[in-house]
């Protein structure tokens, strides 16, 4: 009898009218019954292609999972204890893996609830119908896809009908204020989140990519280990990628790609369903990636052999999660022992039997297919066909003891001297029910506790699985740790690709070597870029580089700073020797000069030569080599002091004494051409007084700096400070800088300058009148010897050998100009006196009228030479 039936329900404070026909609800299914019904959702049958609801049979996930329910009713309805005399029914429904067709199937559990109108409807007799009633369904076992658990939940609540979940695992489900009929005997998601999070860092991972399959699991799941990462720190993501539902294998290579613009990302935690794991797999295969990527699964991976068949080498090294679980003996030796005669209640159980032994059932109307043999009926599973228990298989009948321990105790109280169901419990109120599953506490078929909180989920105990394919006899998942609150990973258990023990890098940035710091990449905390700590700067921490103290440099590693080496001008260094050696011969032949004089004091050339300015000017040659040694030696305050004083007053002694004989013949020869009157202070002890004066001009101006800037040594660390920090030295010296030095001689130049005026004016003298000629030789080459100093001397401020450079030329250069003054003046001299001893006799003494007479001869022949005229005058002086 066909007819139409209609109901109305209350959905979100409207009234919406539903019609349905009566085939509608009463989908193909497996109705059990009992005093007692409990819904079934199972996965059955994959998700079909070109929308059609359904597809392949799903042996594991749905067979295995579904004959879990019926083999927990069985052990509940043959169990004494528990219910006793209530017997357990079970409508068992196939969601086909779609969340809008388990959500059309699930209107089947609330039927029972819906008013029907019936009033108008008759029978052709004209009698009222008789409708059978359908089950009431107390509570529900499932689903397992977390979308399809939260699509089936919004209106089971509605109907306040608890629910429980044996894999559903999105945190979206832990709200228990839009999923308050809604509890799971698997931990939620959040928990696999830490317990994936804690394993990348045990790992020493710290950046990631996450794929995820469209949907509730899959995006929940990577919101979860986001948040929590984001929460914990340590832990970067580099890509989040997500399978869209109906992806194409183009799609998946275009993954694949994506994955790889950041390939130091290596780990990719995975929450995605078997076919996208698969068809990952062979993208990463195709693209030639096999070894590079390192997955962490979730659950949905688990254990599984389904998605990695024939692709063992690219899943090899696979980190997998899977909620703790045993292997229910029990339910192995009921499966096996299932066959065709035995199941019939399964009502897709005949699908199956084809699958699993790959052969073809002959049934009525349809053709035999000659490509697979023929089924027997006869066979055995596991002896016939391979069979491994699957994963979930445990929670199933832990969700089934679950409801049936809360049905028992709400029995205890409710009716507790009824044998069966008394009226309290007709109908079971579902919010009370729902109080009484959320307070059970019993070990499950595993050992295990099994209990929920106040949001309706369980304790999170998650074993760690390997996928691992060398140095086992048996290539497969291997359990390599477990997480409860907290992870225990064996690292030693671990293997990589090519069965490597060392964990491969998942890191988006190597560590810095010592003297490096992090830059820091924007908005990306687990990236940076290694910049060296250059110049002479050092690492002060891991992001910052400082600049060492002035006095110090960086380590050759450049974690911290060392004492720059103190160095100074050593006797045993090419910029010391030469000049001591110069100076040296210097002093040796100064000293035979003055012991010369000293021998022969009283002869004529001696006489002649100004006796007492001639030992004041060799006084000054001899300080002028003697300050050669006090430039080279050890810096100290004695030093120092010594080398202020006599660095310009051997030159001022020299040059005073020059200035006063030169300037004593030009006034003489002045004085001559105008008148026979002798001018004054030309006398030997006026000579000295004005030589003194001069010289005390300088030994004031030192005094003086004595007085305002006491003389120390310094240690000056940026004069050789070069860009390599290696060759950085601290230069040892007095407090003398290039710009004091220059004014310590300036004095003496000025000296000299005026000294050469003179020697210039006076080049008319002739020969014989004393030193005239020889002073100006000597003044003119000192000259040029103090104008190649400058550019030597200031050309050298930038090199690294500075100090010495300055110390050789300043030496060199005062050195140079007492051998041409010793040279021009003395040497001959000295030579007559030892060689020529008979040219060393008396002459007549020259009068003053004899040198006027001199000057204006002189004169006169200046004149004629102007006048183009040349006389040879006779020498009439002697």
């Amino acid at each position: 009898m066909n007819f139409t039936s209609c109901f109305w329900l209350w959905i979100g404070g409207q009234v919406v009218q539903v019609s349905s026909s009566h085939q509608h609800f009463h989908p193909h299914s497996i109705k059990i019954p009992g005093d007692i019904t409990l819904g079934g959702l199972f996965p059955i049958h994959s998700r079909g292609p070109h929308g059609l609801p359904c597809g392949e049979l799903k042996k594991e996930k749905g067979i295995h999972r579904m004959e879990a329910m019926l083999y927990a009713l069985d052990q509940i309805n043959r169990d004494q204890e528990l219910l006793p005399n209530i017997t357990l029914g079970v409508r068992i429904l196939d969601t086909c893996s779609r969340d809008t067709y388990a959500l059309e199937q699930s209107l089947t559990f609330v039927q029972a609830l819906i008013q029907k109108d019936t009033s108008d409807i008759r029978c052709s007799n004209g009698e009222p119908p008789i409708i059978r009633k359908p089950e009431r369904v107390v509570g529900v076992i499932g689903a397992s896809a977390s979308s399809v658990s939260i699509m089936v939940a919004n209106i089971l609540r509605l109907f306040e009908i608890p629910q429980v979940s044996y894999a559903s695992t999105a945190p979206e489900l832990s709200d228990n204020n839009r999923y308050d009929f809604f509890s799971r005997v698997v931990p939620p998601d959040s928990y696999q989140a830490q317990a994936m999070l804690d394993v990348v860092r045990a790992l020493g991972w710290n950046y990631v990519s996450t794929l995820a399959s469209e949907g509730n699991y899959g995006e929940s799941g990577v919101d979860a280990f986001m948040q929590i990462s984001r929460e914990a720190g340590g832990v970067c993501i580099a890509q989040s990628v997500k399978i869209p539902r109906e992806a194409t294998a183009g799609e998946f290579d275009k993954i694949i790609k994506r994955l790889m613009e950041t390939s130091n990302a290596r780990g990719v935690i995975i929450f995605a369903n078997e076919d996208d794991i698969k068809r990952v797999l062979e993208a990463a295969k195709h693209a030639n990636l096999t070894g590079h990527f390192l997955f962490v699964g979730s659950d949905s991976w688990g254990a599984k052999s389904s998605p990695i068949t024939e692709l063992e080498d690219v899943a090899e090294g696979a980190v997998t999660i899977l909620p703790k679980r045993a292997s229910i003996d029990g339910f192995d030796q009921y499966f096996m022992s299932r066959s065709l005669e035995n199941n019939r209640r399964n009502i897709w159980f005949n699908e199956f039997w084809e699958d699993d032994f790959r052969c073809k059932l002959t049934r009525p109307g349809i053709k035999p297919d000659p490509e697979r043999r023929k089924c027997t009926g006869e066979e055995r599973i596991g002896q016939d066909s391979s069979y491994e228990q699957e994963g979930k298989v445990q929670f199933v009948i832990d969700a089934v003891y679950a409801v049936a321990y809360a049905l028992h105790s709400m029995h205890l109280d409710l009716c507790p001297s009824s044998p069966g169901i008394c009226s309290d419990m007709d109908p079971v109120e579902g919010r009370l029910l729902l109080d009484y599953i959320r307070a059970v506490n019993f070990n499950g078929s595993a050992g295990t506790s099994v209990l929920f909180n106040e949001n309706g989920d369980a304790p999170g105990r998650y074993d760690i699985f390997q996928f691992q394919m060398t140095n086992h006899s048996h290539p497969g998942y291997h359990v390599i740790g477990q997480w409860t609150n907290n992870l225990k990973l064996n690292l030693d258990e671990m293997q990589w690709s090519g069965g490597d023990k060392s964990v491969p890098d998942s890191i988006c940035s190597f560590p810095c070597k010592p003297g490096e710091r992090k830059k820091m990449v924007k908005g990306v905390p687990c990236c940076w870029h290694c910049e060296l700590c250059d110049g002479y700067q050092y690492q002060l921490d891991e992001f910052t580089c400082e600049t060492c103290p002035s006095n110090m440099r960086p380590a050759p590693n450049r974690t911290t700073c060392r004492p720059t080496t103190i160095i100074k001008l050593e006797w045993n260094s090419p910029w010391a020797l030469v000049p001591a050696s110069l100076a040296l011969l210097g002093i040796l032949a100064t000293s035979a000069v003055v012991i010369t004089f000293i021998r022969f004091n009283d002869t004529p050339i001696v006489r002649a030569s100004g006796r007492e300015l001639s030992y004041v000017l060799l006084t000054g040659i001899f300080l002028i080599y003697l300050i050669t040694f006090l430039m080279i030696a050890e810096p100290g305050v004695v030093a120092c002091a010594f080398r202020r004083l006599l660095l310009g007053l051997g030159m001022a002694i020299t040059y005073s004494a020059m200035l006063t004989k030169t300037n004593r013949i030009y006034r003489i020869f002045e004085q001559g051409k105008r008148s026979v009157t002798p001018p004054k202070f030309i006398s030997p002890t006026s000579q000295l007084i004005i030589t003194f004066i001069l010289i005390s001009v300088q030994v004031l101006g030192v005094f003086v700096w004595f007085g305002v800037v006491p003389p120390h040594t310094i240690i000056d660390y940026e004069e050789l400070r070069p860009p390599n920090p290696d060759l950085a030295r601290g230069i040892l010296k007095c407090d003398m800088s290039d710009l004091s030095i220059i004014c310590c001689l300036s004095y003496s130049i000025v000296l000299m300058v005026t000294c050469t005026v003179y020697a210039v004016k006076s080049r008319g003298v002739p020969e014989t009148f004393n030193e005239a000629k020889p002073i100006g030789f000597t003044m003119y080459t000192t000259c040029i010897i103090w104008l190649a100093f400058v550019p030597i001397f200031f050309g050298t401020a930038k090199s690294t050998e500075k100090m010495f450079i300055q110390t050789a030329t300043l030496t060199v250069s005062m050195s140079l100009s007492a051998f041409v003054s010793l040279g021009m003046l003395y040497i001959p001299k000295v030579y007559i006196i030892i060689c020529h001893p008979e040219q060393n006799v008396q002459k007549r003494k020259r009068s003053f009228k004899a040198v006027v007479h001199a000057a204006r001869v002189s004169q006169r022949s200046l004149n004629n030479k102007q006048n183009g005229e040349t006389t040879i005058e006779p020498d009439r002086s002697q």
